[in-house]
């Protein structure tokens, strides 16, 4: 038997069990704070959004027999799309009087409503099923065509930058949570949060770097709990005035969840009776899905680096991850389609986990099936949830910058990888125009961007562009060839 060279877990690789459930616990934590996030700013009911990913998860791993190692999670790409379809008139004009005043101070952050009428919900539902048909169709067309027509339709040159600005437009989410907050007052305006969110961000990396073994894969558990306990000890020396850590608000907890320390998630089913609100939800929300279909491609691209790199040095044989594509797509379809059928946000598969993986070279398929448990698990118990949401957000900016750098790391694992030309005048354009409409149109127009009476979601913009133009300047480039 080859000796093992790395410390490592490939996708059919099974942990001990004590292992198995620290990876898992580790991977939960890193898709908390974003699906929470997408919950309680679109009003889905919280409880119901963690179960959703959890057992879209779970389902996705099943569909793609157990070999790709994605955790399905409630997506941003999502967000204007759902608010600007609860907003509008074709909606209000079904609900009734209670039922728009719950709307109405939902959307307007009023003090004691934190979700959206049930009814409303369940509107949005539609456009979400059938969002999944986007992701299933191009799943099949990639499937039909093969990889290579992929390849040349999104070679590196795209889906490397496309990577790249995945993490790099995530960059003001992370230095919001780890820098003070000019608006917030007390400790969360002061310096302390620096420090809370720098010992969490070094002593990470310092642990992924140093510690070998199993402490080695468990970097972003053990910097976590660093955070914490540096969060902690400043809590116990300065007192109720140091106090980082977060409360979810008994009003809240009796809109989101029901009263007591057990709570089933409340499930609602897509609402197609009325067919005017349906179509508008459809024509509101699945167009969206396009815009994950580059995300979730360079998702895969990423993986299929890093996997078989565990795997060559290990002495295994490659496992072409990437050959997979369809399967990825059509899982992701799936998974919308799962989560909208129960009451969630429509999703996709998370950069933050496979940065986690990257880092930890854990990318064990059960891991995230344990880890899709859990979630379920802890959706079901309000005492669990306020728990993983007490974490300091300055602990969560700490891991956020450390996991979003790596992704955008990753995207140049990419291009390197494939042997981009990044002397070619093409790519070098290709790139460039990817870039920076994908950052621009982050921090210009704070992720959608106007165009011609149309927002555009930024990663979604920058990709099209990217292959509209890598179109454009490869005419003729075979005749140049011969």
């Amino acid at each position: 038997m080859a000796k093992e060279r790395i410390h490592g877990y490939l996708p059919d690789e099974k942990p001990p069990v004590g292992k198995l459930l620290l990876y898992a616990l580790q991977q939960v934590i890193v898709m908390f704070p974003a699906t929470i996030t997408v919950a309680l700013i679109t009003g889905f009911h919280v409880s119901t959004t963690i179960f959703a990913s959890g057992l879209a998860t779970l389902c996705f791993v099943l569909i793609t027999g157990r070999r790709i190692p994605l955790y399905y999670g409630s997506s941003f790409a999502y967000l204007s799309a759902v608010i600007g379809l609860m907003s509008s008139e074709t909606v209000t004009n079904a609900l009734s009087a209670d039922e728009i005043a719950q709307l109405n101070g939902f959307l307007n952050g009023e003090a004691g409503f934190f979700a959206m009428p049930t009814a409303a919900i369940r509107y949005a539902q539609v456009g979400i099923v059938m969002s999944g048909l986007v992701s299933i169709a191009a799943g099949l067309l990639v499937k039909f065509v093969g990889i290579k027509a992929v390849e040349k339709i999104l070679p590196p040159t795209i889906t490397g930058p496309v990577a790249m600005i995945i993490g790099l437009t995530l960059a003001g989410n992370a230095l919001a949570d780890a820098a003070p907050n000019a608006n917030a007052t007390g400790v969360f305006a002061s310096n302390w949060v620096w420090v809370i969110s720098l010992v969490t961000l070094l002593s990470t990396i310092l642990y992924s770097r140093y510690l070998k073994g199993f402490l080695g894969q468990l970097p972003l558990l053990l910097g976590a709990a660093t955070g914490c306990l540096a969060a902690a000890i400043l809590f116990w020396i300065g007192g109720a005035d140091y106090n980082m850590f977060r409360v979810i608000s008994a009003d809240a907890i009796e809109s989101l969840w029901s009263a007591g320390p057990f709570a089933i998630p409340k499930f609602s089913l897509p609402d197609f009776s009325n067919s005017k609100i349906a179509l508008a939800s459809i024509a509101a929300i699945m167009p969206i899905a396009i815009a994950t279909i580059p995300e979730s491609t360079a998702h895969m691209y990423q993986l299929d680096i890093y996997v078989n790199d565990v795997a060559e040095k290990k002495g295994a044989k490659k496992y072409n991850l990437i050959e997979r594509l369809h399967m990825n797509l059509i899982g992701d379809g799936i998974g919308d389609m799962i989560t909208g059928f129960i009451g969630g946000p429509a999703g996709t598969n998370y950069g933050e986990n496979i940065s986690t993986m990257a880092i930890t070279k854990v990318f064990s398929v059960p891991v995230l099936m344990v880890a899709a448990v859990i979630a379920m698990i802890i959706s079901c118990f309000t005492p669990l949830i306020q728990a993983i949401y007490a974490i300091p957000l300055a602990v969560i900016g700490g891991l956020e910058i450390y996991l979003f750098g790596a992704i955008a790391a990753q995207g140049v694992a990419i291009m390197i990888d494939k042997n981009a030309d990044m002397f070619s005048s093409k790519n070098i354009a290709v790139i460039a125009s990817i870039v920076i409409i994908g950052i621009g149109g982050q921090y210009v127009y704070g992720g959608n961007i106007p165009f011609f009476g149309l927002n555009i979601p930024c990663i979604a913009g920058a990709a099209i562009f990217g292959i509209f133009l890598n179109a454009i300047l490869s005419i003729g480039e075979k005749k140049k060839a011969e």
